[in-house]
């Protein structure tokens, strides 16, 4: 269920990374992305400290190559299942960066982004494709959504998540 754009089953965590959805803008797209931090290292805090601006950057090298990154994402499925909100539906989460589908630029705009803790290369844990499978359904009951697409239909050649590992088969 959704409440005042919060997911119920989503522990709330409050991203500042996010803006204003241009005036009448509606929620059609749904991106599944994938994060890890550091790349294919998971069961940690460091994604969330990255949403939410708190990553210590002294932890590890490569958190210095995303020193100062401003970004954000609607939701986060973490290997276990559960689900992390940092920015309400009906904000503008800054997900997909420079970005396009259908000859609509600027996907951001309307858009919700989903990120899946994982990489490219390494196979999703059934319980996330239950959890998202359980949020596209909650979210396509919600919002006029018609399409979901990986961040790699959205900026080709730029990214490639979610990647060969994950399955599109799962989604129902």
């Amino acid at each position: 269920m959704i409440t005042n754009h919060q997911l119920d089953s989503a522990t709330q965590n409050p991203s500042e990374n996010f803006n204003q959805r241009p005036l009448n803008a509606e929620i059609t797209l749904i991106v599944i992305h994938n994060i890890s931090l550091p790349p294919s290292k998971f069961n940690n805090s460091y994604i969330e400290d990255f949403f939410t601006n708190k990553l210590d950057t002294s932890k590890h090298d490569y958190f210095k190559t995303i020193e100062g990154v401003k970004v954000s994402t609607h939701l986060l499925i973490k290997r276990d299942g559960s689900i992390i909100q940092f920015v309400d539906f009906d904000q503008r989460a800054w997900h997909a960066g420079n970005s396009i589908y259908n000859n609509t630029a600027d996907c951001n705009n309307y858009s919700i982004g989903i990120e899946l803790e994982g990489s490219d290369d390494i196979n999703y844990e059934t319980k996330q494709y239950q959890s998202l499978n359980h949020v596209l359904s909650t979210l396509k009951s919600h919002y006029p959504i018609t399409n979901v697409v990986g961040h790699s239909d959205i900026a080709p050649g730029r990214k490639t998540d979610p990647g060969p590992a994950f399955e599109w088969s799962q989604l129902t």
